[in-house]
């Protein structure tokens, strides 16, 4: 099976449907915006990065057979295919951030360029060009995050956690939380790595677990709930997770339970680590409690498979994400510019966001 998330070469689109690993490694076609909120908001694509990949690419595969009477009739329709994605999952700042960039980009293009067919070519060129620079931050936060964490923990061998699915399959490639691990395992700095199964969508057991079995990175899968226990038994040196939106106080949104795990991280005295892109960062929200979490179907809780594991007629409450407070994130916040201390963010990314 391919860890290739995303397939795109201009006008073509496929994504690796997620629903369906570790079974089955099945490519969907991707024809437009509609496809590409359809996906994303049935997590078949998932992961902040990837989320705005894919929202930006579907549109680019819509326009591009496309002619437009006018540059106010590109505009307006660019405008509103990037609003409409930017609702298949509003807790995601990144698909936010890439909107609004080409909302303005082809403002600015309207202004200079004479022709519809310039401003649609040099738009489609802009969105080509988010998989390679998600690339590159990915590779880029891996090593810093890798440097960091070594130098602060003394160790030349880690035993690391992570929570949900920040690799490959969330990103472009690499990954963030998870390419900061994987940047240790090629130099030969892992010990060894714990997964936690990530309930109630298991993103844990069914991706991160196939991708560090598919790296042979030595790990293993916990539940959620083993987590403190694990803490305390088997000698962790840290702990990175991803994010799907960190404001400008150093809060970070991230997949629920990530909150309950740097609770334990503090108690053991364990450095947190937030590992993310610098367009996972909204400079717009001044605390968490700003952010809108995303509630999702109570049949994600109450079923594994199609198979009903909760006793029927019972009520759920199923936030996909739960905010950590800057305060417990210990370790720092990885970024492709370098990693910070919650409270030094807002100054150190000043103009890089």
């Amino acid at each position: 099976m391919s860890l290739l998330a995303i397939k795109y070469k201009r006008g073509h689109l496929e994504i690796l449907n997620q629903l369906l690993l570790p079974h089955k490694s099945v490519y969907e076609e991707i024809r437009g915006v509609e496809d590409g909120w359809q996906a994303i908001k049935a997590m078949k694509v998932r992961g902040a990065p990837a989320i705005a990949l894919v929202g930006a690419l579907s549109l680019a595969v819509e326009i591009l057979p496309m002619s437009f009477s006018s540059k106010e009739e590109v505009e307006n329709f660019v405008a509103e295919k990037l609003q409409y994605l930017t609702t298949a999952r509003p807790t995601a700042v990144n698909i936010m951030e890439a909107a609004k960039h080409l909302t303005l980009l082809v403002k600015g293009l309207s202004s200079k360029v004479s022709d519809t067919e310039s401003i649609k070519i040099e738009l489609i060129k802009e969105m080509e060009g988010m998989l390679d620079k998600d690339l590159s931050d990915n590779k880029a936060l891996g090593r810093l995050g890798a440097e960091h964490m070594l130098q602060l923990v003394g160790a030349d061998k880690l035993k690391v956690l992570t929570h949900c699915n920040t690799g490959s399959l969330a990103t472009s490639g690499f990954g963030t939380a998870l390419g900061v691990i994987r940047h240790l395992s090629e130099q030969d700095h892992i010990d060894h790595v714990f997964c936690t199964e990530t309930r109630p969508y298991n993103q844990g057991s069914r991706l991160t677990a196939y991708e560090l079995v598919y790296e042979n990175i030595p790990s293993t899968l916990v539940a959620d709930s083993m987590v403190s226990l694990l803490m305390k038994t088997k000698g962790v040196h840290a702990v990175v997770v991803g994010a799907d939106r960190v404001v400008s106080n150093g809060d970070t949104a991230n997949k629920i339970g990530t909150y309950q795990i740097a609770i334990a991280a503090k108690h053991h005295g364990i450095p947190f680590y937030v590992a993310v892109p610098s367009t996972s960062i909204d400079m717009s929200l001044e605390h968490g409690s700003d952010i809108v979490i995303e509630e999702r179907p109570a049949e994600e809780l109450t079923t594994v498979a199609g198979v009903r594991i909760a006793a029927p007629g019972i009520a759920c409450w199923n936030p996909a994400f739960d905010v950590t407070p800057a305060e417990l994130i210990t370790g720092g916040i990885v970024t492709e510019h370098g990693v910070f201390k919650p409270s030094e963010l807002k100054k150190a990314l000043a103009g890089k966001t």
